[in-house]
């Protein structure tokens, strides 16, 4: 069967320029599957209107109006139509408070949601996702955050001048960049007294292999943990140390067991955590984990305003919360920022925030939406992964109940609501309506 299916235009706020579907792709899709797909029109949208046209697309305020509507981000509830079907990353999986009202709509109107982020395969790897694009964008934010708090603190860098992201024209030209950056670095080294820069990365995921690669175009040395304490103290080498924290180095059994990766995950109650014992060997801190409140927290408010008790200093300069929630692994993390106003600085000692690098604190670099920073390259990747899953969708008889509702596994598991009804995976997210 043949269905009509409407890209909607991004509008939750003016940094927004991603796309589900680049035109190539949707053309592709209308072409192969005999879907027709119809776009919103935008005016901020990476791909332009006339791209879409260009590619023999219909744009249109009717996209609002067809079987499947697919955007980016959260789908404003007014928009839902009765017995619509809806695909978007709709923050509900968590049962996220601000947006149970939403997830209360679709139910009332009857409506389907199928979510990318539980989009994964029969061992539970997600398939389709943004991350690694907010590892590039974030860690090129961290970067600048580093060379920006430095100078503020009377230490040039030429790090200083590395750019916000989404002021370079592709990832490519920011790779230029970085790496003359990174030859001046090799070639002068740091200011005398100042050095190595030590940059950890908690998590070794997507989000971590993208911000490893930014990090990988500046002379770094890379360590591993039980190396961290003397390598943060060494007065030779490379300007920059970069060491990666996985489960075991963020938390230690409480008791005598042994640490199990798995049993971490499913009892994090029998944990501690220990990653406070890493942060006086570090400059920057990376974050990005996956956190949820039953795991310890990587930096609290207690380890910090300890630091900075009676006149007390921290080596720890700048935390880049790529995996930014409110007050979540990093507690320091009091809100998210915007890619105009990446940073703030945030004081222990009365829990004051300041906008930018400079001050007495740590500087948190906080933006909650990175890889629209890259609106180019991350739209591509993901749409090149999208087109055939919206196809099925296409393909999928919506009237059908859950039970014979055939869709490929990977998506059917993605689908939270049918026709007004949580499914058996999500039904638990009827005690947070």
């Amino acid at each position: 069967m043949s269905a009509r299916i409407g890209i909607r235009r991004e509008d939750k706020n003016d940094w927004e320029r991603r796309v589900p579907l680049t035109p190539a792709d949707a053309a592709a899709l209308q072409a192969e599957r005999s879907h027709r797909i119809v776009v919103q029109p935008s005016p901020i949208r990476v791909f332009t209107d006339d791209d879409y046209r260009g590619a023999g697309l219909e744009v249109s305020e009717t996209a609002l109006e067809a079987d499947i509507l697919i955007g980016v981000k959260e789908i404003p509830p007014e928009l839902y139509r009765p017995g619509g079907v809806y695909m978007n990353f709709s923050h509900t999986i968590k049962g996220q408070p601000y947006n149970m009202p939403l997830l209360r709509r679709y139910m009332e109107q009857g409506c389907s949601l199928i979510d990318y982020e539980c989009i994964a395969d029969d061992d539970g790897r997600r398939l389709i996702f943004f991350s690694i694009h907010a590892g590039y964008a974030g860690m090129i934010e961290s970067l600048r955050a580093l060379g920006l708090r430095l100078a503020s603190r009377g230490v040039a860098t030429p790090l200083s001048e590395v750019k916000p992201a989404y002021e370079y024209l592709d990832l490519e030209d920011a790779e230029r960049h970085l790496r003359g950056i990174g030859e001046r670095l090799a070639a002068d080294g740091l200011p005398d007294g100042t050095g190595p820069l030590v940059i950890g990365l908690a998590g070794y995921g997507n989000v971590s292999k993208g911000a490893q690669r930014v990090l990988g175009w500046l002379p770094r040395t890379e360590i591993r943990v039980a190396d961290l304490p003397r390598a943060a103290e060494a007065a030779e080498g490379r300007p920059l140390v970069q060491v990666v924290f996985a489960e075991q180095d963020m938390v230690r059994p409480r008791g005598d067991h042994e640490f199990e990766l798995q049993d971490y995950y499913d009892r994090p109650e029998r944990y501690a955590g220990r990653f406070e014992e890493h942060l006086p060997h570090l400059d920057m801190l990376v974050n990005t984990i996956f956190w949820t409140d039953r795991y310890p927290r990587l930096v609290t408010k207690a380890w910090a305003a300890d630091r900075f008790r009676d006149g007390g200093e921290s080596r720890l300069q700048v935390i880049g919360d790529i995996s930014i929630d409110i007050e979540g692994s990093i507690e320091l993390s009091l809100k998210a920022t915007y890619p105009d106003a990446p940073c703030f600085v945030y004081d222990p000692r009365d829990g004051s925030l300041a906008d930018g690098v400079a001050g007495t604190g740590i500087a948190i670099m906080a933006v909650d939406n990175l890889p629209c920073e890259l609106p180019r390259e991350s739209s591509t990747y993901f749409s090149g992964i999208l087109r055939d899953m919206v196809g099925d969708l296409g393909d999928a008889d919506w009237r059908a109940d859950f039970a014979n509702l055939e869709l490929p596994s990977h998506l059917k598991r993605a689908v939270i609501v049918h026709k007004g009804e949580l499914t058996p995976a999500f039904a638990h997210l009827r005690d947070d309506l």
